[in-house]
Protein backbone atom coordinates (compact mmCIF):
# COMPACT_ATOMS: atom_id res chain seq x y z
CA UNK A 1 0.00 0.00 0.00
CA UNK A 2 2.74 2.45 0.95
CA UNK A 3 4.63 1.81 -2.30
CA UNK A 4 1.52 2.52 -4.36
CA UNK A 5 0.87 5.76 -2.49
CA UNK A 6 4.47 6.85 -3.06
CA UNK A 7 4.24 6.05 -6.78
CA UNK A 8 1.05 8.10 -7.19
CA UNK A 9 2.66 10.93 -5.22
CA UNK A 10 5.53 10.90 -7.74
CA UNK A 11 3.00 11.40 -10.53
CA UNK A 12 0.92 14.17 -9.00
CA UNK A 13 2.61 16.04 -6.14
CA UNK A 14 4.87 19.02 -6.70
CA UNK A 15 5.28 22.53 -5.36
CA UNK A 16 4.18 23.59 -1.87
CA UNK A 17 1.44 21.70 -0.07
CA UNK A 18 0.09 20.45 3.23
CA UNK A 19 -0.60 17.05 4.73
CA UNK A 20 -3.41 16.79 7.25
CA UNK A 21 -3.27 14.41 10.19
CA UNK A 22 -0.05 12.62 9.23
CA UNK A 23 0.59 11.40 12.80
CA UNK A 24 3.19 8.59 12.62
CA UNK A 25 2.71 7.77 8.95
CA UNK A 26 3.45 10.81 6.74
CA UNK A 27 3.25 10.42 2.97
CA UNK A 28 6.56 9.79 1.20
CA UNK A 29 7.07 12.98 -0.80
CA UNK A 30 8.84 13.27 -4.16
CA UNK A 31 11.84 15.64 -4.30
CA UNK A 32 9.87 18.34 -6.12
CA UNK A 33 7.24 18.55 -3.35
CA UNK A 34 7.60 20.63 -0.17
CA UNK A 35 5.14 19.83 2.59
CA UNK A 36 3.96 21.36 5.85
CA UNK A 37 2.04 19.26 8.36
CA UNK A 38 -1.34 20.30 9.78
CA UNK A 39 -2.92 18.92 12.93
CA UNK A 40 -5.31 20.15 15.56
CA UNK A 41 -2.74 19.94 18.36
CA UNK A 42 0.97 19.46 18.90
CA UNK A 43 2.61 16.04 18.80
CA UNK A 44 2.69 16.09 22.61
CA UNK A 45 -1.03 16.82 22.73
CA UNK A 46 -1.76 14.07 20.20
CA UNK A 47 0.09 11.53 22.32
CA UNK A 48 -2.04 12.50 25.31
CA UNK A 49 -5.22 12.31 23.23
CA UNK A 50 -4.33 8.96 21.67
CA UNK A 51 -2.31 6.89 24.18
CA UNK A 52 -2.05 4.06 21.64
CA UNK A 53 0.38 6.32 19.73
CA UNK A 54 2.58 7.23 22.72
CA UNK A 55 5.57 5.16 21.59
CA UNK A 56 5.41 6.11 17.91
CA UNK A 57 7.41 8.92 16.28
CA UNK A 58 4.78 11.54 15.42
CA UNK A 59 5.49 14.39 13.03
CA UNK A 60 5.43 17.82 14.69
CA UNK A 61 2.79 19.95 12.95
CA UNK A 62 3.90 23.18 11.33
CA UNK A 63 0.31 24.47 11.44
CA UNK A 64 -2.09 23.95 14.36
CA UNK A 65 -5.56 24.10 12.83
CA UNK A 66 -8.77 22.15 12.37
CA UNK A 67 -8.14 20.13 9.22
CA UNK A 68 -11.82 20.22 8.34
CA UNK A 69 -11.81 24.02 8.24
CA UNK A 70 -8.21 25.08 7.48
CA UNK A 71 -9.22 28.52 8.73
CA UNK A 72 -5.61 29.72 9.07
CA UNK A 73 -4.56 28.59 5.57
CA UNK A 74 -4.84 31.29 2.92
CA UNK A 75 -7.18 30.94 -0.03
CA UNK A 76 -5.57 29.46 -3.16
CA UNK A 77 -2.20 29.12 -1.42
CA UNK A 78 -1.47 25.40 -1.85
CA UNK A 79 -0.40 23.30 -4.82
CA UNK A 80 -1.58 20.10 -3.13
CA UNK A 81 -3.31 18.68 -0.07
CA UNK A 82 -2.73 15.17 1.25
CA UNK A 83 -5.50 13.76 3.46
CA UNK A 84 -4.82 10.09 4.15
CA UNK A 85 -7.35 8.21 6.28
CA UNK A 86 -8.88 11.53 7.25
CA UNK A 87 -12.19 12.03 5.42
CA UNK A 88 -13.91 9.26 7.40
CA UNK A 89 -13.04 11.16 10.60
CA UNK A 90 -14.81 14.31 9.40
CA UNK A 91 -18.26 15.08 10.73
CA UNK A 92 -19.06 17.24 7.72
CA UNK A 93 -17.27 15.74 4.69
CA UNK A 94 -18.81 18.08 2.11
CA UNK A 95 -17.78 21.18 4.06
CA UNK A 96 -14.31 19.64 4.38
CA UNK A 97 -14.06 19.13 0.61
CA UNK A 98 -15.24 22.71 0.18
CA UNK A 99 -12.47 23.95 2.50
CA UNK A 100 -9.90 21.92 0.57
CA UNK A 101 -10.97 23.49 -2.72
CA UNK A 102 -10.80 26.95 -1.14
CA UNK A 103 -7.13 26.67 -0.22
CA UNK A 104 -5.97 24.88 -3.39
CA UNK A 105 -4.68 26.87 -6.33
CA UNK A 106 -6.22 26.35 -9.77
CA UNK A 107 -5.22 22.86 -10.99
CA UNK A 108 -4.12 21.97 -7.44
CA UNK A 109 -4.24 18.32 -6.37
CA UNK A 110 -6.21 16.75 -3.53
CA UNK A 111 -4.64 13.38 -2.67
CA UNK A 112 -7.28 11.46 -0.73
CA UNK A 113 -6.77 8.03 0.78
CA UNK A 114 -9.95 6.56 2.29
CA UNK A 115 -10.21 3.14 3.94
CA UNK A 116 -12.69 0.63 2.60
CA UNK A 117 -14.91 -0.27 5.55
CA UNK A 118 -15.00 -3.92 4.46
CA UNK A 119 -11.33 -4.27 5.46
CA UNK A 120 -11.54 -2.50 8.83
CA UNK A 121 -13.18 -2.71 12.23
CA UNK A 122 -16.10 -0.86 10.56
CA UNK A 123 -17.04 -3.86 8.42
CA UNK A 124 -20.31 -4.50 10.28
CA UNK A 125 -21.42 -0.86 10.35
CA UNK A 126 -23.99 0.35 7.83
CA UNK A 127 -22.51 2.52 5.09
CA UNK A 128 -23.21 6.22 5.39
CA UNK A 129 -25.67 7.33 2.74
CA UNK A 130 -25.26 10.37 0.52
CA UNK A 131 -28.51 11.68 2.00
CA UNK A 132 -26.98 11.57 5.48
CA UNK A 133 -23.88 13.46 4.32
CA UNK A 134 -26.07 16.06 2.59
CA UNK A 135 -28.05 16.60 5.79
CA UNK A 136 -24.81 16.99 7.78
CA UNK A 137 -23.84 19.74 5.34
CA UNK A 138 -27.14 21.55 5.06
CA UNK A 139 -28.14 21.39 8.74
CA UNK A 140 -24.74 21.03 10.39
CA UNK A 141 -23.47 17.71 11.81
CA UNK A 142 -24.59 18.08 15.44
CA UNK A 143 -27.84 16.23 14.76
CA UNK A 144 -25.94 12.98 14.11
CA UNK A 145 -22.92 13.26 16.41
CA UNK A 146 -24.20 11.18 19.34
CA UNK A 147 -25.73 8.67 16.94
CA UNK A 148 -22.31 8.02 15.43
CA UNK A 149 -20.63 7.58 18.80
CA UNK A 150 -23.32 5.18 19.96
CA UNK A 151 -23.04 3.14 16.78
CA UNK A 152 -19.26 3.02 17.24
CA UNK A 153 -19.61 1.93 20.88
CA UNK A 154 -22.06 -0.80 19.89
CA UNK A 155 -20.52 -2.13 16.66
CA UNK A 156 -16.78 -1.46 17.09
CA UNK A 157 -16.23 -1.47 20.87
CA UNK A 158 -18.94 -4.15 21.22
CA UNK A 159 -20.92 -2.64 24.08
CA UNK A 160 -23.43 -5.37 24.87
CA UNK A 161 -26.13 -3.40 26.67
CA UNK A 162 -27.85 -0.09 26.06
CA UNK A 163 -26.38 1.27 29.30
CA UNK A 164 -22.84 0.20 28.35
CA UNK A 165 -23.30 1.72 24.90
CA UNK A 166 -24.43 5.04 26.35
CA UNK A 167 -21.58 5.16 28.88
CA UNK A 168 -18.95 4.30 26.28
CA UNK A 169 -20.33 6.80 23.77
CA UNK A 170 -20.42 9.55 26.40
CA UNK A 171 -16.85 8.81 27.42
CA UNK A 172 -15.65 9.08 23.82
CA UNK A 173 -17.61 12.28 23.24
CA UNK A 174 -16.19 13.85 26.39
CA UNK A 175 -12.69 13.06 25.12
CA UNK A 176 -13.56 14.41 21.65
CA UNK A 177 -12.03 11.11 20.56
CA UNK A 178 -11.40 10.54 16.88
CA UNK A 179 -13.76 7.89 15.55
CA UNK A 180 -14.76 7.09 12.01
CA UNK A 181 -17.93 9.14 11.86
CA UNK A 182 -18.76 7.92 8.36
CA UNK A 183 -17.86 4.67 6.61
CA UNK A 184 -17.98 3.57 2.98
CA UNK A 185 -16.67 0.97 0.60
CA UNK A 186 -14.71 2.15 -2.45
CA UNK A 187 -17.67 2.36 -4.82
CA UNK A 188 -19.64 4.35 -2.24
CA UNK A 189 -16.74 6.78 -1.73
CA UNK A 190 -16.58 7.36 -5.49
CA UNK A 191 -20.34 7.93 -5.53
CA UNK A 192 -20.15 10.43 -2.68
CA UNK A 193 -17.34 12.41 -4.32
CA UNK A 194 -19.24 12.59 -7.60
CA UNK A 195 -22.59 13.43 -6.01
CA UNK A 196 -21.20 16.16 -3.74
CA UNK A 197 -19.31 17.76 -6.61
CA UNK A 198 -22.33 17.80 -8.89
CA UNK A 199 -24.79 18.99 -6.26
CA UNK A 200 -22.70 21.75 -4.67
CA UNK A 201 -20.39 22.76 -7.54
CA UNK A 202 -17.27 22.04 -5.48
CA UNK A 203 -15.08 22.44 -8.54
CA UNK A 204 -12.91 19.34 -8.89
CA UNK A 205 -12.34 16.53 -11.37
CA UNK A 206 -11.49 12.94 -10.52
CA UNK A 207 -8.16 12.34 -12.25
CA UNK A 208 -7.33 8.90 -10.90
CA UNK A 209 -8.74 6.14 -8.72
CA UNK A 210 -6.67 3.18 -7.54
CA UNK A 211 -7.99 0.19 -5.64
CA UNK A 212 -5.19 -0.14 -3.10
CA UNK A 213 -6.47 -3.19 -1.26
CA UNK A 214 -7.92 -2.08 2.10
CA UNK A 215 -8.11 1.51 0.89
CA UNK A 216 -8.83 3.60 -2.17
CA UNK A 217 -6.62 6.35 -3.56
CA UNK A 218 -8.61 9.22 -5.07
CA UNK A 219 -6.83 12.01 -6.92
CA UNK A 220 -8.97 15.13 -7.39
CA UNK A 221 -7.81 18.17 -9.30
CA UNK A 222 -9.28 21.61 -8.74
CA UNK A 223 -10.85 22.83 -11.95
CA UNK A 224 -11.98 26.29 -12.99
CA UNK A 225 -14.77 26.90 -10.52
CA UNK A 226 -18.14 27.09 -12.31
CA UNK A 227 -19.61 29.37 -9.66
CA UNK A 228 -19.54 30.21 -6.01
CA UNK A 229 -19.88 27.03 -3.93
CA UNK A 230 -23.20 26.59 -2.17
CA UNK A 231 -22.87 26.73 1.62
CA UNK A 232 -25.19 25.39 4.29
CA UNK A 233 -25.11 24.60 7.99
CA UNK A 234 -22.48 25.23 10.61
CA UNK A 235 -19.23 23.59 9.54
CA UNK A 236 -17.54 24.99 12.65
CA UNK A 237 -19.05 22.18 14.74
CA UNK A 238 -16.92 19.52 13.08
CA UNK A 239 -14.98 17.06 15.24
CA UNK A 240 -13.15 13.76 15.08
CA UNK A 241 -9.46 13.46 14.24
CA UNK A 242 -9.53 16.87 12.65
CA UNK A 243 -6.02 17.85 12.17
Amino acid sequence: MTANRALVAQWFLCGQGIEIGALHNPMAMPPRARVKYVDRMSAEGLRAQYPELKDLPLVEPHIIDDGELLSTVARESQDFIVASHFLEHCQNPIATLQAFMRVLRADGILFLVVPDKLYTFDKDRPSTTVEHIVRDFEEGPNWSREQHYREYARMVDHATTSEAEELRAQHLMNMDYSIHFHVWNKAETLGLLASANERYRLGYELKLFIDNGPEGIYILQKSVEPGRPIQFGDSNSAAGHRA
